[in-house]
């Protein structure tokens, strides 16, 4: 079976949501470079978004690292399950910048957002969530 190069998980992450919001009918545009705070900038009926990417690269994992000191309120966030492999589509879990500080977990040096706290339909390829709110 082939497998995803677990050194560009992050990057295959932002092209698999760049890919799906296209395919919904939104503007895209991929910033590009390390340590950048907005991953996709995206418009759909004159309304933009500005968008957060984190991928991992299969469910065994336990979730997404993040500090929750740099999460922003205003933007949403894009969570990217890899599924390990070529041949099973990436799931695709979706939140508010609000809903992601509620669920990250904070520790002494690290963050996470569990993939067992937004492994349900409020996430899971809840795009609609893009036609709620603005943004920017």
């Amino acid at each position: 079976m082939a497998e995803i190069e677990r050194n560009s998980t992050g990057l295959s992450g932002e092209y698999f949501v760049a890919a799906e919001l296209l395919r919904r009918g939104f503007s895209v545009g991929i910033t590009m470079g390390n340590a950048k705070s907005i991953d996709i900038l995206a418009e759909k009926n004159d309304k933009q978004f500005i968008i957060q990417v984190k991928a991992i690269y299969k469910k065994k994992n336990t979730g997404w690292p993040l500090m929750k000191d740099r999460i922003n309120i205003n933007h949403y966030y894009i969570f990217v399950n890899l599924n390990g492999d070529l041949m099973t589509a990436p799931d695709f879990y979706i939140a508010t910048g609000e809903e992601t500080y509620n669920k990250c977990k904070q520790y002494l040096t690290r963050g996470i957002v569990d993939l067992s706290s937004i492994d349900n339909d409020e996430f899971l390829g809840n795009w609609d969530k893009l036609n709620q709110n603005c943004c920017l």
